[in-house]
């Protein structure tokens, strides 16, 4: 992760506006996470709960 308030865009993103993502920070509550197009809107989710999900993800990809 980048430092304390810096966004890091998702490495599937591409170059120019058009290419809405997802960015990520780490901060001080848990991890944050945004959708380029909506900046304002701003998820915070704690670690664990963040791999758990992300777990779950890779799973069902894979049925």
């Amino acid at each position: 992760m980048t430092g304390p308030g810096a966004w890091q865009k998702s490495s599937y993103s591409g170059e120019g506006d058009g290419n809405n993502c997802l960015e990520v920070k780490a901060g001080s509550r848990g991890v944050h996470l945004r959708e380029s197009d909506t900046p304002a809107t701003v998820l915070t989710a704690a670690p664990a709960a963040l791999a758990h999900l992300l777990e779950a993800l890779r799973r069902s990809a894979l049925s």
